[in-house]
């Protein structure tokens, strides 16, 4: 295990090193991380390798993970996947990297080491032309990268420049890169000739990508994840071209270490919640301070209702990182759901000092108005944030919840039809036009999106109560329907209670008098253990009263009435009405024996 855990630091190492200098720093802030996230050796390493700059981080982590251990909230670090012993639990599935997967050498670097040197500061400087420019005549697999991608990430600044004069900051645009065209034919003649190496396939992949090319680009991408695994940014592109477990499952991977990672992620991205969670907590074995894992985690348990859960493990990440911003916008969405506004503004002020301009500082901050109310504030922070981000789904999504509280419907639909042009597997975008539709009383239409919500998340039971009550509508009447979808939502543990209450109502309804005490009965008992009252109670007791009266089970109904009287109301002198019935019913009742035997 020591000899496995230290292979892994070599790679992430070097891997943070190389992406660096590539200029992809958002894979090699997440190699860093997860370098420092490795479980340190129980026993001491020798002196040379303490020496080593690394060798700090891991004794950091170490310090955590103690602390961690005496604060008595840290169980979940431990977990074990149920009959997986500590050697399965140690090792990530994949397994130790392939001894055939090359590092790349950049030391070896020296024809044309001083432009490079001078392209990589302008491109640091934001100066992505002046960059291209030093390298132009350079034929080095790493000048000829940073050159291309140079070239592809000023076609983007000049295409959000021109969208910006065009249409305003957050207006669609037909605006494009102008540098696709020419990028694409240089990086295929180079993968033809074999002269691109992983992060130039990367690039490839991207402009395949954008130009529409999805198969294609998953090829390629595959062939650079491949060459050279710890590229964070090529899986997530690859995940991103993923749209279903099929395609998911037919990609032509190296058994990597990395590759758990990315079957995780992908997982949690296509609602394979119990997969994605098997995974995490499988490489939970090495990589046991991972602030990463464990945040990717809690958004699992999020994804899948267990909102205690994820809270305790986020509140733990804030103890050990408070300066922390990535992620933080889930855990706002999760106290945003659970109404806790205290934790709730406690964060928002919280990622306000750290990083006030960060997409995902204003989305928290705009959850904070949503709670309090304050509908427009929120509404000026989500867009704040899209303005930091033109792609940030959840924004998109959550101003479209806050232009359906401001009754502002045609910015409503704008919001959540650019969230599903952005990700077509958003359900709470596809769920919120569905929610429009149907407030503008065209319930075919709004079936159509609840429909395709509820694909997407089969498990949510608001969405199936959501589909359940349009089918009920005035237009429709589709009673039969909506009571397959309520029964959808109770299997899926329908904590609002709304599917038993609807079944019982509508079996009634259909004159199912068995079926309605059977579903009244259920959510009575529901009600019971949650410690409810109100009108559903009352009205259960009341039918369950009458239904037991109808068939003779006089005792029952008597129980039921008897509840009743301990409410104000008509429900209290139908109640005294039954009950006068049952007694002349039980006084009758001995009088038709006598006769019976008298004859």
């Amino acid at each position: 295990m020591a000899s496995t855990k230290e292979a892994y630091r070599v790679e992430l190492r070097a891997a943070a090193r190389h992406l660096g200098d590539r200029g992809l720093y958002s894979a090699a802030k997440w190699a860093a991380e997860l370098l420092v996230g490795i479980e340190p050796d129980a026993t001491p390493a020798p002196s040379t390798v303490m020496d080593t700059p690394s060798s700090s981080g891991s004794a950091a982590s170490g310090g955590r993970l103690l602390h961690l251990h005496r604060s008595g909230g840290s169980s979940f670090r431990r977990r074990l996947r149920p009959g997986g012993g500590a050697a399965e639990a140690g090792t990530p599935l994949g397994g130790v990297s392939y001894v055939s997967t090359p590092i790349p050498d950049d030391d070896a670097f020296d024809v044309g080491a001083d432009k490079y040197l001078l392209a990589k500061t302008y491109f640091d400087c934001r100066e992505y032309r002046r960059a291209a420019h030093v390298l132009r005549g350079q034929t080095g697999r790493k000048a000829v990268f940073l050159r291309c991608y140079a070239l592809y990430m000023a076609g983007e600044k000049r295409k959000e420049e021109e969208t910006i004069e065009l249409e305003g900051s957050l207006g669609k645009s037909n605006a494009v890169n102008q540098e696709l065209v020419a990028l694409e034919r240089e990086l295929s003649t180079h993968r033809r000739t074999g002269a691109i190496d992983s992060f130039g396939l990367y690039l490839y992949g991207i402009v395949l990508r954008d130009k529409g090319s999805e198969a294609l680009a998953r090829t390629v991408l595959v062939e650079s994840v491949n060459s050279y695994p710890w590229n964070w940014s090529a899986w997530l592109e690859l995940q991103s071209l993923c749209t279903s477990s099929d395609i998911l499952n037919n990609l032509n991977l190296k058994n990597h270490w990395m590759k758990d990672f990315f079957l995780a992620s992908a997982h949690l991205e296509l609602k394979m919640h119990e997969e994605a969670l098997k995974r995490y907590e499988c490489l939970m074995g090495v990589f046991r301070c991972s602030d990463y894992i464990q945040a990717q985690i809690a958004t699992v348990q999020y994804s899948m209702r267990d909102l205690d859960e994820a809270d305790m493990i986020f509140e733990e990440l804030l103890r050990t990182d408070p300066f922390r911003v990535d992620s933080m916008d889930v855990y706002s969405n999760l106290l945003y759901a659970k109404e806790s506004s205290t934790a709730l503004s406690f964060l928002a002020h919280r990622v306000f000092l750290t990083d006030k301009y960060r997409p995902e500082s204003c989305c928290i901050i705009a959850n904070y108005y949503s709670l309090k109310g304050q509908h427009e504030k929120s509404v000026l922070y989500f867009q704040r944030a899209l303005k930091l981000n033109r792609k940030y789904l959840s924004a998109w999504t959550l101003m479209g919840h806050e232009f359906v509280e401001l009754k502002n419907t045609p910015a409503a639909i704008d919001a959540y039809r650019r969230a599903v042009d952005i990700n077509p597997r958003d359900y709470r975008a596809w769920y919120g036009l569905g929610q429009i539709y149907e407030m503008m009383g065209m319930p075919f239409y709004a079936l159509y999106y609840f429909r395709k919500s509820s694909y997407l998340q089969p498990n949510d039971a608001r969405l199936w109560n959501a589909m359940a009550q349009c089918y009920e509508s005035d237009q429709l009447q589709m009673i039969e329907e909506a009571i397959k979808c309520y029964e959808r939502s109770a299997k899926n543990n329908d904590t609002e209670g709304i599917a038993l209450h609807q079944l019982a109502k509508l079996h009634g309804i259909l004159g199912q008098s068995e079926e309605a005490a059977f579903y009244y009965k259920k959510d009575l008992e529901r009600m019971e253990v949650e410690e409810r009252q109100g009108q559903n109670f009352v009205e259960a007791l009341l039918f369950l009263a009458k239904h037991c009266k109808s068939i003779g089970r006089f005792e029952e109904a008597e129980h039921y009435c008897t509840r009743l009287l301990d409410y104000t109301g008509p429900e209290r002198e139908t109640a005294k009405s039954i009950l006068q019935g049952l007694k002349r019913a039980q006084s009758v009742l001995p009088l038709m024996d006598i006769d019976h035997f008298a004859m």
